[in-house]
């Protein structure tokens, strides 16, 4: 037979013990770390993932993430913003100025990480580099004099080049800066610039026949959403024309160009996932400078150069990171 005592404090943990236990097993809260991007099958969408692994963070596990893709559409972006603001996300990481823009438009409580931008401190994304001081921080993908060591090296491997053909946004709030930035390069390597302006798809057909007409002996395409998504019709466009074409993503050198040299951006967006962490743990964007690019990569498609007729030299050809056979 059990005594009145034990029966007392066998009923008091069954009543009140169990519970308790219970709600200290249940799951904290997850965070919510939101990303915002062009297309969801980017390379380079790998060093995001490779970065948050690395930090430990896994999804469903420990953090929920949730993914939108804009496929090329710019015009798409403040919609995805409010709804990830609306979803009351933790942290939003974009992978462009524009995504950078459009989610500073929609909030300015919820911490925005830059992955990728251009220029932030001149657009007015954060008061500068060193102290943001808003809720935007991340890295910028602009270092001093990346332009000029674009047609350096594209006169290396095409000495001839003199009058180069380049495919902008004039719409964009950053292209300006960045055309600005490649007029200077320009004179300073000898090169002449033709604008070819780009704003929607519907434009390449007219800016294709302009840069024909205007006989540029090269191409240049700002990396922009729309370049980006229409890639492979710019290369393909730039082969068939014989034009040597130098590019920002290596991307657009596995799709046929001729040379791309860029900061990694792979290891821009690992470098990111090290923003959300400091974010989750407390740091606030304000107080986090931007980080600018310190590695960078050159990429050779010497298929391509064999189809234009041109020699790369070995000199250029030993300091390229990739060689594209």
């Amino acid at each position: 037979m059990i005594d009145r005592r034990t029966f007392i404090g066998t009923l008091a943990g069954g009543l009140l013990g169990s519970p308790f236990t219970t709600f200290a097993q249940l799951p904290a809260k997850l965070p919510r770390v939101a990303y915002l991007g062009n297309v969801e099958g980017s390379p380079v969408l790998e060093g995001f993932r490779q970065g948050m692994r690395e930090l430990g963070y896994v999804d469903g596990r420990n953090v929920m993430m949730e993914w939108r893709w804009t496929e090329g559409r710019t015009d798409r972006l403040p919609a995805l913003a409010l709804e990830l603001v609306r979803l009351n996300v933790d942290i939003i990481v974009v992978s462009s100025t524009q995504a950078a823009r459009a989610a500073q438009q929609a909030t300015s409580k919820t911490p925005i990480v830059m992955a990728l931008s251009a220029y932030p401190d001149k657009i007015g994304l954060v008061e500068s580099l060193a102290r943001p001081g808003g809720n935007v921080t991340g890295l910028s993908n602009v270092a001093p004099d990346l332009m000029g060591k674009r047609f350096q090296l594209l006169k290396e491997a095409a000495p001839k080049v003199s009058r180069v053909a380049v495919l902008w946004n004039p719409a964009s709030p950053v292209e300006p800066f960045g055309f600005s930035d490649t007029l200077a390069a320009a004179i300073a390597n000898g090169v002449e610039i033709k604008s070819i302006e780009v704003r929607t798809p519907e434009d390449y057909p007219s800016a294709f026949t302009t840069v024909t007409a205007s006989r540029a002996d090269a191409l240049f395409a700002f990396s922009n959403p729309v370049n980006f998504t229409h890639q492979q019709l710019i290369m393909d466009f730039a082969l068939k024309s014989r034009l040597p074409s130098v590019c920002e993503d290596r991307s657009y050198a596995a799709s046929g160009g001729l040379l791309s040299y860029a900061p990694s951006f792979v290891e821009m967006l690992r470098r990111a996932a090290t923003y959300v962490d400091k974010i989750l743990k407390g740091a606030k964007p304000a107080d986090l400078p931007v980080e600018q690019p310190t590695k960078f990569e050159l990429v050779i498609n010497l298929k391509t150069a064999k189809a234009l007729g041109l020699t790369i030299p070995q000199s250029l050809l030993l300091r390229a990171d990739e060689v594209i056979q």
